[in-house]
Order: structure tokens, then sequence, then C-alpha cells
């Protein structure tokens, strides 16, 4: 029998993305963000409330997303939990280390195997916060990450996953079937 919970966040696990941007002076900072989806094969969306990182997206209209690593959990968290604003060592502090993007005017984290630069196309208030679209320009991805025909292997990158029920993180990699052909197991 199932048992009611009431409303909660259950969409799990919530792949953790870092977002990354440059301020006016070129300064880096990133957020940890839970509420990021990809909308299209282009497309990813972002609902986010007040950060430095919002004011620098609404600033330079171009970021990166970072998937989260089991490697780098702590720091992780860490830039998750700490605002630039209260902390100014917050990027010292995480240890990541960046080189800018060659598409797009903002910070690739240089710890982390795979990043997606992209640009803003459009900024949305809603529920109280805002929801960006950035529009995926390209795909940056560690030779080391990759599979036998070129694609990312999420079991080789050790990529987290917020697992809101539990608050804790959890490593994705685990292959439980292939998609689009072991449901045909059913076409008898």
């Amino acid at each position: 029998m199932k048992k009611s919970l009431g409303a909660k966040t259950m969409s799990m696990p919530e792949p953790v993305f870092l977002i990354a941007t440059y301020d006016e002076n070129g300064t880096p900072d990133i957020m940890n963000a839970a509420w990021v989806g990809q909308v299209s094969p282009k497309h990813i969306s972002m609902s986010l409330s007040n950060h430095t990182t919002t004011r620098n997206l609404d600033l330079n209209k171009e970021f990166t997303v970072s998937f989260a690593t089991k490697d780098y959990v702590i720091a992780a968290d860490w830039v998750g939990i700490v605002s630039l604003d209260k902390d100014p060592d917050k990027i010292k502090k995480s240890g990541f280390t960046f080189t800018k993007s060659e598409t797009v005017n903002a910070p690739v984290i240089n710890e982390l195997p795979v990043a997606l630069e992209c640009r803003l196309v459009a900024a949305q208030e809603e529920f109280g916060e805002t929801r960006y679209v950035g529009e995926v320009v390209n795909v940056l991805a560690d030779e080391s990450v990759l599979n036998e025909k070129g694609g990312i292997d999420s079991g080789k990158a050790q990529f987290i996953g917020f697992d809101p029920a539990g608050l804790c993180y959890r490593v994705f990699g685990e292959v439980a079937a292939s998609a689009f052909g072991s449901g045909k197991a059913l076409d008898k």
C-alpha cells in the first residue's frame, strides 16, 4: 500500500549542475543549482532566485553548466551553500580553477569533465524566481569520460545527483537496461 507524503520535491535524483559566470570585471563565480534541466536537444532551463550568478547572467547573457562528479562532491556542495556576496574567498576555498571558454564569455571549470557552453535566450519571472533558458552552443568533454563511440559515459565520469528524499548525493553510472530497445521484449 502506498502512503501519502504530501507535496514534496521528489524528482530524483536531481543532477548536480554548477553554473559558472563572469562578473563585470571578469571575476568568475560558480553556484550549485538544483532546479536545472535539459528541456530540448539544445536548451536547458534553470529556475533561480537572486544570487551573484544570476546578476552575472543578466549582465553577460553567457554561462557554462558543468556536471558535478563524485571526486568533487565536497567542492560542489560548498559552492551551493556559500554565497560569493558573503564570502569573497568562496572560489578559492572550493579549489576549482578555470579556463576561459573559447565559445562563450564564461569560465569553464577545469576539474569537472563535462561542461555545456550556453547563451541566455530567455529569462522569465515565475513562482518567485527567474526561469533562465540557455541555448547549448557547445559541449566540452574530457577524453577520459568518453566511450568507444565518442559519447559521454556517465559511469566513467561518476556524475552525482542530489537525492531530495535522503538529503544526500548519489553517484550515477550503473546500467539497468539499454534505452530504445529493451522494451521490445514485450512486443511478442
